[in-house]
């Protein structure tokens, strides 16, 4: 068995003797389909064995998995969970909201909103508040106080090519 099949084993050998909420996050990494073209076979072994194990698994624990990326996990994975909740991306209102609320002890140097939403349309909220605090890093840094368009847009669309190299 391998490193992560082994520290895997760990993990589901503490949920039988502790009690808890578990919280794969970024569960892609290990959750890759089988069949992937790309696969040297490990992600396949550890997969095989997170599926093993959460089959094997009597405790009471709740085990949690995240992704941003349903479409590369395995179809046995949405088989072993109880419930798969998806959550859409904001929408223009979510997005003012996400960024007003970030920028609330900043001043802004725009009123038309369009361009900011259309350019941040397609993010994750997560993204999106990061985008707007690395904006207000930028306003900080530069003894600003004021946070200018072009630099919440630079920020978004630094996000947006990350999120999309994944």
């Amino acid at each position: 068995m391998g490193e992560t099949a082994s520290r895997l084993k760990l993990i589901f050998e503490a949920m039988t003797m502790t009690k808890g909420v578990y919280f794969f996050d970024e569960f892609d990494a290990i959750g890759t389909q089988r069949q992937n073209t790309n696969d040297v076979g490990e992600i396949r072994r550890i997969l095989n064995s997170f599926l093993m194990f959460l089959e094997n698994d009597q405790g009471d624990s709740l085990i949690i998995a995240a992704t941003n990326h349903p479409n590369l996990l395995d179809k046995a994975l949405f088989r072993r969970f109880d419930d798969v909740i998806k959550y859409k991306l904001p929408d223009s209102d979510i997005i003012r909201e996400l960024i007003q609320t970030r920028l609330i002890s900043f001043e802004i140097d725009w009123k038309d909103w369009s361009q900011i939403i259309e350019k941040a349309t397609g993010l994750a909220q997560a993204e999106i508040v990061r985008a707007t605090e690395e904006a207000a890093k930028q306003a900080v840094l530069s003894n600003s106080g004021k946070v200018s368009q072009k630099s919440l847009i630079s920020a978004i669309m630094e996000r947006k090519e990350m999120s999309f190299d994944d």
